[in-house]
């Protein structure tokens, strides 16, 4: 069965949800969010059903994001990756990021701007890969299966695209997670792909805009057209509960202070104006303020 591919258009520029994957997450989802009443979890459930499996537990969609418009085509976060990515030990790896590529009609070596709005596992999977764990790459020769030196065989999965990263986000690296040097920062920048921005900066299509708090150089992108804007999020907000109560603290939040004024900051642009969010952990790809 082909990938659904949903789209939102706004103005000339088309936002594309690129599925990646689903599953479960690693902890009871009441130990994610302590403070969430009874209450609140039957609203959040109300609100997205799809959130939560017969078992009671938190069930997540990863997913990334193209914005194709006049002036280029970006994506936004890469996914839970291949077989051997980093987020293997916990999330539902291979993912079908290539395929949902294809699906959209979209060719990595086409795309010129990787925004990764953060460095979580589940957000960077597929931007740098080894030859073999490319879908399109052939069998080995003489049923050589191995996939040698990994560190030096590591290379962008959209050759031709700048990766747009917060220094802020970079600095923190050895406290996030030390692994990505090697695996992700170091190839990046050997290739010549890596780019550090700092704060709010214009792109070529939409806006990269600073959130601060789930990890300490988090950001979203914001794309908008008269008084429409679609933003996608990133981890600014990672389940219905923090829609709808931004106040709620996430156990997996760096600065949960920093993190509730991000989200409020964020989600009061719906007053004055259309909001689509685009989330990469909602059941749905596209939800409207």
């Amino acid at each position: 069965m082909p990938l659904s591919v949903p789209r939102l258009r706004i103005g000339s520029t088309e936002i594309i949800a690129l599925a990646d994957g689903e599953g479960p997450f690693f902890s009871p989802r009441a130990e994610a969010f302590p403070d969430a009443t009874a209450a609140q979890w039957a609203e959040a459930d109300a609100y997205d059903p799809g959130a939560v499996d017969a078992e009671g537990r938190w069930w997540l969609r990863f997913r990334a994001y193209a914005i194709r418009g006049d002036t280029g085509l970006t994506v936004v976060d890469a996914g839970i990756g291949p077989a051997d990515s980093p987020a293997s030990p916990w999330a539902p790896v291979p993912g079908v990021l290539p395929e949902s590529l294809a699906a959209a009609g979209i060719d990595p070596a086409d795309v010129d701007t990787v925004v990764l709005t953060h460095l979580h596992t589940d957000h960077v999977g597929w931007a740098v890969v080894t030859e073999a764990a490319v879908p399109s790459a052939g069998p080995a020769e003489d049923g050589d299966t191995s996939t040698g030196d990994t560190a030096r065989d590591r290379r962008p999965y959209f050759p031709n695209a700048e990766y747009l990263l917060q220094r802020a986000e970079f600095d923190a690296l050895d406290l996030l997670n030390p692994q990505l040097r090697e695996t992700l920062t170091d190839p990046l920048a050997a290739a010549g792909r890596l780019r550090l921005l700092e704060g709010d900066t214009p792109l070529r299509t939409g806006h990269a805009i600073a959130t601060p708090g789930h990890t300490p150089g988090h950001q979203s992108l914001l794309v908008a057209d008269g008084r429409e804007q679609v933003l996608v999020t990133g981890d600014l907000l990672v389940h219905a509960l923090q829609l709808l109560h931004p106040e709620l603290d996430y156990t997996h939040e760096t600065d949960p202070e920093a993190a509730r004024n991000s989200r409020r900051r964020m989600l009061s642009r719906g007053t004055s104006r259309t909001l689509h969010l685009a989330t990469p952990h909602l059941t749905e790809p596209f939800v409207p303020m």
